[in-house]
């Protein structure tokens, strides 16, 4: 019972690694493999893979217990979902994920050593213990793996995230996310090699994993130096703005206007005499919460009007409708127009600058066959879209070409490649990404911060600077070393003034994608199977 209540509260402890806030930024990542070591510890000493498992679930439905807590905000407070619904929501959606480093945990137990009943292990060797921190590291970023891609995926508070300010971090433009959190992982496990007292992970194998630890934290810092990418182009003035718009009132017909007065204050301000006027408007997710098509075309009369007094280019978020030959289609989208763009256009979906999302949030965005009761239930607007496509062009701005994603999309790195790549008329690919969301459904939680942590990994992966513009926060502009330019508090309506220089070159990653480090986990677990099926062959 006390070892449950241990890992339960250090799992706890661990979700908050994955942005600051109770935690000092520069403790994420020391705290992180320490606790992370706690369940290595816990598992790769356990008496069998069963119990292995059952450890791991413990520690993991702790940690995404706390990591996602806001999920009850938007079921309860916004979804209309009664208290306890929601919470019975919450626990079962983090005790199914626990279940994928639980399995991870179960499965480096099968795979390192069969204990004795006083915790030795006559069958080990000099260097089990750097073997067993290997099998351990490889085991649970290939479930990392998993849980990011299986059915749509959701790999939020991958542990790679917690090291977007460790040495770690040097390792993004080479191997992503996976890849740092195969190293995390390792440290992790090799620390809990270091604690273990008993005869299993004799000296030898503790002092070269310990070792290697160093080696890869050594080469990730030499790694951070290396510029990936190169200006291209002149700074593009932004305005990124953040409308504070509460969750309760956005879809709320009777304060509509009340909603698109106050974007249209924020995006006609005149700039600063010190600031450059902006060449182009951010404005964040579904600023307008009705289709296109159904506003009144004075509305969009007087947004073209903004944009020819700014002299700029507006995007914002807005669901898109299409019909064509009878058939009709709905996207999660955002457009792009200037002072010239035909109001025409503008009401039938036909500027040329535009984004449909592809990754779409499941029981959110699309309706998974037999679960359109749940979203009846959830009373979710606009909550049946149509997917984009994979590769869409970027927006051309000035010398920038800026690609845009929606909401969780920057979750999922491989899937925001192709748009850095040539087009298919060999026009450039984007030197700025670009991220519009909708925040206000979690309230002012640590969703805010971990969303923030997410895409200054992108930048990282990608050697490109990101702008996020969000409803209620956190606002902000990245560069392409992952480090926050400028950013506005939450829950405060604000426009900010940033410039942007664009980048262009390919990093690793961008080529390559998640490949190189699934072949370094794979190719670490069948090392692991191989010396398991010889030990027991011995």
């Amino acid at each position: 019972m006390r070892g449950a209540i241990y890992l339960l509260a250090t799992g706890a402890i661990h979700a908050l690694t994955f942005s600051p806030g109770p935690l000092p930024i520069w403790s994420l990542a020391a705290v992180q493999v320490v606790t992370l070591a706690v369940v290595a510890y816990a598992t790769l000493g356990a008496r069998s893979p069963w119990h292995a498992f059952r450890q791991g679930w413990l520690f993991n439905f702790a940690s995404f217990s706390v990591g996602l807590y806001w999920i009850f905000i938007s079921l309860h407070t916004y979804g209309y979902l009664a208290a306890p619904l929601a919470v019975v929501g919450v626990l079962a959606l983090t005790a199914f994920l626990a279940l994928f480093p639980a399995l991870a945990c179960g499965l480096a137990r099968t795979l390192t050593f069969i204990s004795n009943g006083d915790g030795s292990n006559s069958r080990s060797t000099p260097h089990h213990a750097g073997y067993a921190a290997l099998s351990w590291a490889a085991a649970w970023s290939a479930f990392e793996w998993v849980r990011g891609t299986l059915w749509s995926g959701f790999p939020w508070l991958n542990v790679g995230y917690a090291h977007v300010d460790s040495p770690l971090a040097g390792w993004a433009p080479l191997l992503g996310v996976y890849g740092m959190a195969f190293f995390a992982a390792f440290s992790a496990a090799t620390l809990a090699m270091l604690w273990h007292r008993s005869p299993l992970p004799y000296r030898a194998g503790r002092t070269w994993a310990g070792g290697l630890v160093l080696v890869v934290a050594l080469a990730g810092w030499r790694l951070s130096g290396i510029e990936w990418s190169r200006p291209v182009g002149g700074e593009l003035p932004l305005r990124l703005v953040q409308g504070n718009i509460e969750q309760s009132q956005k879809f709320d017909p009777a304060l509509l206007e009340q909603g698109l007065i106050q974007h249209m204050k924020l995006a006609s301000m005149p700039p600063p005499s010190d600031t450059p006027a902006p060449l182009l408007i951010v404005l964040p997710e579904t600023v307008l919460p009705v289709y296109q098509d159904s506003l009144d075309p004075q509305i969009w009369e007087i947004w073209t009007r903004i944009a020819a007094q700014q002299s700029a280019t507006i995007a914002m978020g807005v669901p898109l409708h299409d019909e064509t030959n009878g058939l009709h289609r709905y996207t999660n989208s955002v457009i792009g127009f200037d002072g010239v763009t035909p109001v025409t256009q503008l009401r039938s979906s036909t500027t040329g600058l535009r984004y449909d999302k592809h990754h779409l949030v499941p029981w959110g965005e699309y309706v998974p066959p037999g679960f359109q009761w749940l979203i009846n239930l959830l009373a979710i607007p606009l909550g049946d879209f149509d997917r984009g496509a994979g590769r869409q062009a970027p927006f051309a701005v000035a010398d920038q070409r800026i690609a845009f994603n929606i909401c969780y999309e920057d979750l999922f790195g491989e899937e925001l490649l192709p748009a850095l790549l040539p087009g298919p008329n060999d026009e450039p690919g984007a030197t700025i990404l670009a991220n519009v969301s909708n925040l206000g459904w979690f309230g002012r939680s640590l969703v805010l911060g971990q969303h923030l942590q997410i895409g200054r990994l992108r930048t990282l992966e990608t050697a490109r600077p990101l702008v996020t513009a969000t409803n209620t926060g956190i606002t902000a502009a990245i560069d392409s070393h992952g480090r926050v330019i400028a950013a506005l508090l939450p829950q405060q309506a604000d426009v900010l003034a940033v410039n942007v220089q664009g980048m262009t070159g390919l990093t690793p990653y961008a080529r390559f994608g998640d490949k190189p480090a699934l072949v370094l986990i794979s190719f670490t677990l069948l090392i692991a199977v191989g010396c398991q099926y010889r030990k027991r062959g011995a």
